[in-house]
Parts: C-alpha cells; sequence; structure tokens
C-alpha cells in the first residue's frame, strides 16, 4: 500500500502539463450535465443549515418579544448612521454589539456545539453521497471524512478570526486612530485595507487548503486513513501546484458570484417606490438562495475537478 500511495502521489510523464483551468471548465460542462449531483449537494447543504437558521430565528423571535436575556438595543442609533460621520457610526455599532452580546454568548454556548456536530455529520454522509454517485468505486471513508472535515473546519474558524482581526486593525488604522488625533478619518484608506485584507485571507485559504480537499478523495479512492490520507496529500506536491491553480480560480469565481448577489439585490431598488416591501423581500430572498444554490454548485465542480486532475496526473481513466 505504501508503494502504491508513492507511485500514485507523483504525476509523471504528459499528464503532468495539464493545467488546472482546463480541467475546472472541463468539469463545470460535466457536472451541469449530471444535475444529481448538484441536487445532493444542495441537499445536504440546506438539510444542516436549515435546522441552525430555524433555532436562530426562534431565538431571536423569543428575544423580541422580550423573553431572557433581555437585549436594549437602540436602533434609532443605527437607523442614523452614515458613511458621512465614520466615528459615530462606528461607535453606534460598538453600543449595538455590546447590547446583543450577552443574547449572543447565551445561544453561542448551546447552538455552535450543535451546529458544529450537525455539519460534520451531515457533510461526511453528504459528500460521500455525491461521490459515490460520482464514481461508484470510490469506497465509503466516512469516519476518516468525518475527522478530515472536522479538521478544515476547525483551520476555516481561524481563517474567520484573522479576517475578523484585518477589518477590526483596518478600523482601528483609518477610523479610530485619526480620531483619537483630532484628524479626519480616511475612508478610502479603511476600503482599500478591508478589500486588500479579504483578498489577502482569500488567497491564504486557498494556498493551504488544497491538501484538506485532496486528502478526503485520496481516502476514498485509496482506502486510506486519516493520517495515511494527508500524508500522501502533502505527499502530491507536483500536483498541489494545479489543485492551488484551481482552489484561485474558485477564489475568484466565489468573488464574482457575490458581486453578481449583490447587483441583482440592487436591481429592483430604483423601482421602490412601484414595488411593495413583500415583493422585496420575496426578491431578496430568492436572490440569496440563487447564489447559495451557485456556491453549492462550484463546490460540486471544485471537488470533481480535484478528482479528475489528480488521477489525469496518475495517468488513471476517469471511473
Amino acid at each position: 500500500m505504501k508503494d502504491q500511495v508513492a507511485r500514485e502521489t507523483e504525476p509523471e510523464g504528459p499528464a503532468a502539463r495539464v493545467r488546472g483551468t482546463q480541467f475546472f471548465v472541463g468539469v463545470m460542462t460535466e457536472v451541469w450535465h449530471r444535475p444529481s449531483l448538484s441536487a445532493l449537494e444542495i441537499l445536504w447543504r440546506w438539510s444542516a443549515g436549515a435546522p441552525v437558521l430555524a433555532l436562530v430565528a426562534w431565538r431571536v423571535w423569543r428575544i423580541m418579544q422580550g423573553g431572557p436575556p433581555a437585549v436594549n438595543l437602540d436602533t434609532s442609533a443605527l437607523q442614523a448612521m452614515t458613511a458621512f460621520q465614520p466615528v459615530a457610526a462606528l461607535s453606534a455599532m460598538q453600543a449595538a454589539w455590546a447590547a446583543v452580546l450577552p443574547a449572543a454568548e447565551a445561544l453561542a454556548i448551546w447552538l455552535l456545539p450543535l451546529a458544529t456536530l450537525l455539519w460534520q455529520g451531515m457533510a461526511t454522509l453528504g459528500r460521500t453521497a455525491v461521490l459515490r454517485r460520482l464514481d461508484k468505486t470510490l469506497a465509503a471513508r466516512r469516519w476518516t471524512l468525518l475527522g478530515l472535515y472536522a479538521l478544515r473546519s476547525a483551520l476555516l474558524a481561524g481563517a474567520w478570526m484573522l479576517w475578523a482581526g484585518l477589518v477590526r486593525q483596518a478600523g482601528v488604522i483609518a477610523i479610530t486612530a485619526p480620531a483619537a488625533k483630532g484628524a479626519d478619518p480616511d475612508l478610502v484608506l479603511y476600503s482599500a485595507l478591508l478589500i486588500c485584507g479579504s483578498l489577502l485571507v482569500y488567497v491564504l485559504w486557498a494556498v493551504v487548503n488544497w491538501p484538506l480537499q485532496l486528502a478526503p478523495l485520496l481516502a476514498m479512492q485509496l482506502k486510506l486513513s486519516m493520517g495515511a490520507s494527508l500524508k500522501a496529500a502533502l505527499g502530491s506536491r507536483r500536483a498541489g501546484g494545479k489543485l492551488l491553480e484551481v482552489n484561485l480560480v474558485m477564489s475568484i469565481v466565489k468573488i464574482a458570484l457575490l458581486v453578481l448577489a449583490m447587483v441583482f439585490s440592487a436591481c429592483p431598488l430604483p423601482f421602490a417606490n412601484l414595488e411593495s416591501p413583500a415583493f422585496l423581500r420575496l426578491w431578496w430572498l430568492g436572490v440569496i438562495l440563487l447564489y447559495m444554490a451557485s456556491l453549492d454548485y462550484f463546490h460540486v465542480v471544485q471537488t470533481v475537478a480535484h478528482l479528475r486532475l489528480w488521477r489525469a496526473m496518475q495517468g488513471e481513466p476517469k471511473g
């Protein structure tokens, strides 16, 4: 088995010259013509997310009805926020966060562990179903996938914490620090720091994420344990550059989808006087659902592209 892993994780021959973007574009067409793959991905993701959102909505409704813990939120200050007064806007947001923090902590204490267990379990079962629907020769390694997805979720949480820290530091540099010295806040600098920091986290995540995306595929392809699949993924150094290329393309796609969602969300605003609030809420809900479904489709494309690319570099058939 060790010889097999060593042989199959080092690509050689003409297949090593294949480009990751070529596989990404080709796999988009393949997945589009197999809608059952995207349907399974949407099913497990939304089945895991819907109960959590329902619990959050229920708790928010209870709090708004005066249930414990009480929240004294000054909504008038939030409604009066404007970009032309960034210091006042920042103070209003800090006051609002301080007001909702006790309720958020009380909710997070029991909801986060429950949501994490539910998501990891559904991810393991759902992604196994998607991959075995793609290729019946892949072995079901559910416990291995559970451990790998838990590790990836922990690293993703670290990436989100890094992004939040960068956003906070950008506010200190461009808004809080100049205001403390009596100078005007620099909104242009704040926007530039926010954009550059977000892109930095995107690229950093794409760089470190590819072994954790490849390891579950190798576990199912080669019937490996968690440690062996991670070792095999990290050993695929020549394939890593092409998998990183796919991840960078996927990052660009995510940014493009977000921009498109913002554009579609703003489409009815020029006609807001002619449309009812109920129509606008339904429109925005439809845009959100379409955005989430598009993300799920591209998640399948990314996974299949990794598997196809790795197999091509080993000279294996598609399966």
